[in-house]
């Protein structure tokens, strides 16, 4: 069943306005502190005339910090006279955790990327899920979500897509692939409108929308590498699209190589508390039971470790970053050449 209530947060925006805004979406919220305030979230609208609209957003994890100032450079720089439609750029999509440097929000402890489709009552995440679940979904032809690894994942510097059954949107996903030319661009199942996917791609494409997502990175930094591609790629998407004109399109630094992730054979995790020692670099082809990791217990140093092993071939695209890590941390998640999804 469509959920019909009403968003409770306000933006300063009018998104029909011709031209270039800059404001608020007021997420009210009493506290303490300050009685009848609100959260502020940044929001920047580029419009010029008729034609495709893309939502950009930044900021979905707080401590993933490439996304945001990638959707802020180019709030700033881009100008109406360069675009044909509208763009909704939000680089810190949540504020509270983006502020605190956070995956989670410091308010709710809740994270934005598995609370959609929210719930306009619910908690201060909850609340921004359901605005973009219900007022700017609703709006736009295409999505771009771009994330890195945070504070605990290092990536191998990706772009993230999904794989439909429907040829259209898997050609529209293709293409936003090609044109954004990561290094690598691994894709995972798609949700083909499902409830029961909480991210904001599922929620995205319960309303037939492709979503381009990334993996920028990661340790909670700016890596200078992948802001060097992703900043044209970014611009070459929005050709692709159709909102920037096609003369403005640059090559890529690189042709991306299409990988695929699949299920649980695709991730190593520790089966023990302690500390942890990779085996394997960032980047190096596995293979299916070669030992991925030690975990090691230094405060009694008479224990042999534990290790723990790949269960498939494939490309080491993430690892985790701290050195200590509990039983059920992700170590290593894998991507491979072979699709799954045959």
């Amino acid at each position: 069943m469509t959920d019909t209530r009403k968003s409770r947060l306000v933006a300063e925006v009018d998104f029909e306005k011709e031209g270039k805004q800059q404001g608020l979406v007021r997420l009210f919220h009493s506290t303490h502190a300050s009685a009848y305030g609100f959260i502020g979230l940044p929001i920047v609208t580029i419009r010029n005339g008729s034609g495709p609209t893309g939502l950009l957003i930044g900021g979905n994890h707080g401590d993933e910090y490439e996304g945001q100032l990638l959707m802020a450079n180019l709030a700033r720089t881009l100008q109406p006279s360069q675009i044909t439609g509208r763009l909704i750029i939000m680089p810190c999509l949540n504020l509270p955790a983006s502020l605190a440097g956070r995956r989670t929000s410091p308010i709710d402890d809740a994270n934005l990327n598995r609370s959609f489709p929210g719930n306009p009552d619910g908690t201060v995440t909850q609340q921004i899920a359901y605005f973009v679940q219900t007022e700017l979904f609703l709006q736009c032809d295409f999505v771009v979500d771009l994330h890195s690894g945070g504070s605990s994942l290092m990536y191998v510097p990706s772009a993230v897509g999904r794989r439909f059954k429907d040829a259209k949107k898997q050609a529209t996903m293709d293409g936003m692939l090609e044109a954004f030319g990561a290094p690598v661009s691994f894709l995972a199942a798609g949700s083909e409108g499902t409830g029961a996917d909480q991210t904001l791609t599922g929620g995205a494409e319960r309303l037939g929308l492709a979503v381009l997502g990334s993996e920028l990175g990661g340790s909670g930094t700016v890596t200078r590498e992948a802001m060097r591609w992703a900043e044209p790629g970014l611009r070459n998407v929005l050709v692709d699209r159709g909102v920037l004109p096609a003369k403005e399109r640059v090559p890529n630094a690189h042709k991306t190589r299409i990988m695929y992730t699949g299920g649980d054979d695709y991730f190593v995790y520790a089966s023990e508390t302690g500390v942890w020692e990779p085996l394997v670099e960032l980047g190096d082809m596995v293979k299916k039971g070669q030992p991925a990791a030690r975990i090691h217990w230094p405060e009694s140093p008479w224990t042999e470790p534990v290790t723990v092993n790949f269960k498939r071939d494939g490309l080491a695209i993430c690892r985790r970053q701290p050195g200590r890590t509990t039983r059920g941390d992700c170590l290593f998640h894998l991507c491979t050449e072979e699709n799954p999804f045959r």
